[in-house]
């Protein structure tokens, strides 16, 4: 079975408390271990000190200078023992085995200060009690011994023996011989000689000078088996109740946080699945802190969240109906333009082509071309304002009205005249038409036309580059009721081409809201000067769309390329 995100997070919550109370169990342990041996280590030392200071009162210093012999320079005179067991004076550097030489034995009154440190030494139970000398050459450190109480753990040292000394220990008993000062460092050694604290006091003579050092080891037997005891009975203590608080909150957070989550989570989770039973149980959660408000947060949305996906399922499927109805719309429009190309295979005087590309999925541009009679063709370039689909009833109504009117005879002053009568007639939602029309006389070449506040046509001649033909412009359609459209008349010949086209291709935008403009429009119409309509046109769109790039269309782009051939050209 799977496990949820509520069981992993109880998991978590177990290891990280367990981590936690071993954590903190280990701390006290090793807090209170240091603690505790500093103290117990504290109290042997001051113990030792107490034992050394009655140890003192029984040393006389001034005994001891007479102990040891010196030489002339008051140096100690040490001796070694030769191959044939006979000691010689030496100056080479200490080994250990070397001896000094004893001038005095000190008699009865050194015999009495013995029995009396060792009978100290017994009944304080100290482990050492010594009298000695610190001693260091160019080489080593060294100690000579002035008394040794008897003890029951190495051979005792007599009078003039020596021993190598610690290092770590010997500055500073050099220091306490050499200035007379207590130390106040505590003297504790775990080796070979055992587990003790020591004391180590100056011993002085008659005139105040240092003559020895007085050292008492106190054995800490009892240090060990203390300190494992204190160790266990804090470590048992404090794992019983650190655990003990562990579990005991464990089962509260499992109550009050890990459950309701695990709740929540279920019945997100099925609400994930088939959008239902979230919210009653959740909504029931009571702990009195943030995950009741969140689960009451959670309900409330899975509530909008549900109202919201049957609102946006209702509004999906409306926006498809209305999507495949403006697919029709698109078809519809684009069927009612000419597409049918070549428009009039039988007739060789003239090529002609026209493209509309609506900026939304139909458009107010439209384009229209047709014959009155058999030496008139009608062109028609027209461009409604706004976009959409009431452009697009707006431009079928202008569309049909030109065109009915043109068909009639009347000129292109004349019908524009007339369609924009009609079309003023309940124009409630004040939509305009700006319209090119002409009617071109095949036989002559000869065309009439009148301009609505459209765009100027361009023109080339034969041979020629393409211009703007900067007409006279009337009012735009449906904009104010008996507006007059003056026409006037350009001669065709042969060769020459007419392009007509909408606002769509100079107001073409890029990235930059830079304008593809009429200077790049003729640019490109002389590139292609050459070419069929068809392939005009085409080209044309290309360059658009290059100069655009990827900013998106914000206008209809409609074009109409018109090539005269002439009479002389029919029978070819």
């Amino acid at each position: 079975m799977k496990k949820t995100p509520g069981r992993r997070l109880s998991f978590r919550f177990l290891v990280g408390f367990v981590l936690l109370a071993a954590a903190v169990s280990a701390a006290s342990c090793i807090i209170g271990f240091v603690k505790y041996r500093s103290t117990i280590q504290r109290l042997y030392n001051e113990n030792s000190y107490a034992i050394a200071g009655i140890a003192l009162d029984k040393v006389d210093g001034d005994l001891l200078s007479g102990l040891l012999e010196r030489d002339a320079n008051g140096r100690l005179i040490r001796e070694r023992r030769k191959e044939d067991g006979t000691w010689a004076v030496t100056d080479a550097p200490y080994e250990k085995g070397d001896r000094y030489r004893v001038a005095s034995a000190g008699g009865e009154a050194y015999r009495r200060m013995a029995e009396e440190l060792d009978l100290i030494r017994q009944s304080s139970n100290a482990q050492y009690i010594l009298l000695y000398i610190p001693v260091r050459d160019e080489q080593t450190s060294h100690m000579v011994y002035f008394f040794d109480a008897q003890n029951d753990y190495f051979p005792q040292n007599q009078l003039g023996m020596t021993d190598p000394m610690n290092p770590k220990y010997f500055d500073e008993v050099r220091r306490i011989y050499d200035t007379g000062e207590r130390s106040n460092s505590y003297f504790i050694s775990h080796s070979a000689y055992g587990y003790t604290a020591s004391a180590m006091l100056p011993v002085r003579d008659g005139a105040g000078k240092v003559v020895a050092i007085l050292d008492v080891y106190v054995p800490m037997l009892l240090i060990d088996e203390t300190l494992m005891e204190y160790v266990f009975s804090v470590i048992l203590a404090t794992v019983a109740l650190v655990f003990l608080f562990v579990f005991l909150y464990l089962g509260y957070l499992r109550r009050k946080v890990l459950l309701p989550i695990q709740t929540i989570t279920e019945h997100t989770e099925r609400f994930v699945r088939d959008e239902s039973g979230f919210s009653a149980e959740a909504l029931d959660i009571h702990t009195g802190d943030e995950i009741e408000l969140l689960a009451r947060a959670l309900g409330k949305m899975e509530i909008d969240l549900g109202t919201y996906i049957r609102e946006l399922t209702a509004v999906t499927a409306e926006k498809e109906r209305i999507g495949a109805e403006l697919g029709v719309a698109t078809h519809i429009q684009a069927s009612m333009l000419p597409c049918i190309f070549p428009a009039f295979p039988e007739r060789p005087e003239f090529d002609i082509y026209a493209t509309m590309t609506p900026a939304k999925e139909v458009g107010g541009d439209f384009y229209d071309f047709f014959l009155v009679d058999d030496d008139h063709l009608a062109m028609v370039m027209a461009d409604v304002s706004g976009k959409g689909v009431p452009a697009a009833l707006f431009m079928v109504i202008a569309k049909t009205l030109i065109k009915n009117i043109a068909q009639t005879g009347l000129g292109p002053g004349a019908a524009l005249e007339k369609a924009n009568n009609q079309l003023c007639e309940n124009n409630e939602a004040e939509m305009f038409v700006t319209a090119w029309l002409g009617v071109l006389e095949l036989s002559t070449g000869r065309l009439v036309a009148a301009n609505a506040g459209h765009e100027y046509p361009a023109v080339q001649k034969a041979g020629g580059d393409y211009a703007l033909l900067r007409d006279k412009h009337g009012f735009v359609l449906a904009g104010m009721e008996g507006s007059r459209y003056q026409e006037y008349t350009l001669a065709l010949h042969p060769g020459d081409r007419l392009y007509l086209y909408t606002d769509g291709v100079a107001e073409a935008t890029d990235a930059r809201s830079e304008l593809y403009g009429t200077g790049r429009m003729l640019a490109a119409l002389n590139r292609n000067k050459d070419a069929s309509c068809e392939t005009l046109l085409r080209r044309m769109q290309q360059d658009i769309d290059r100069f655009v790039g990827d900013a998106p269309q914000f206008d209809d782009i409609t074009m109409l390329s018109l090539m005269l051939r002439g009479t002389e050209e029919q029978g070819k």
